[in-house]
């Protein structure tokens, strides 16, 4: 079975982490992700993400540090989710590819659907400082 790997991106603001909601259009229709995408030839995770990002959301990020690499085997292929925090530098989201966008406070982020492959980075999220709110750290 082949592996594809992609990155998505943890954009977090305000202890809110941005969810996208998969369009009707894609597989996995209705579905919640961390935005981001496929890891073209000749580029490193970083450069994806930043490029994957401004299609997707219209919006330029600066990468920061890697959070988690899960892999999930769909029915056709397996996919290597390689994450990184990212922060907005430029831009205001807008869902240029997905159905909408949501911010998730850390109590919320079980309250949508989420692409399995997400699964895991969205455990290390839920107690990430960055999600935590001043009375909690």
């Amino acid at each position: 079975m082949p592996e594809v790997h992609v990155v998505g991106a943890a954009i977090i603001r305000n202890r809110l982490l941005l969810a996208a909601q998969r369009a009707q259009t894609m597989s996995l229709p209705g579905v919640w992700e961390l935005p981001g995408g496929k890891i073209e030839n000749g580029e490193t995770p970083g450069e994806a993400l930043k490029r994957e990002i401004h299609e997707e959301l219209a919006c330029d990020v600066v990468v920061g540090a890697h959070l988690e690499t899960a892999r999930y085997t769909y029915a056709t292929n397996t996919i290597v989710l390689h994450t990184y925090l990212c922060t907005i530098v430029q831009g205001e989201p807008r869902a240029l590819e997905h159905a909408r966008l949501r911010w998730l406070t850390r109590h919320q982020l079980f309250d949508v659907e989420w692409s399995p492959a997400d699964l895991p980075t969205l455990n290390v999220l839920r107690t990430h400082p960055l999600m935590q709110s001043a009375a909690t750290k």
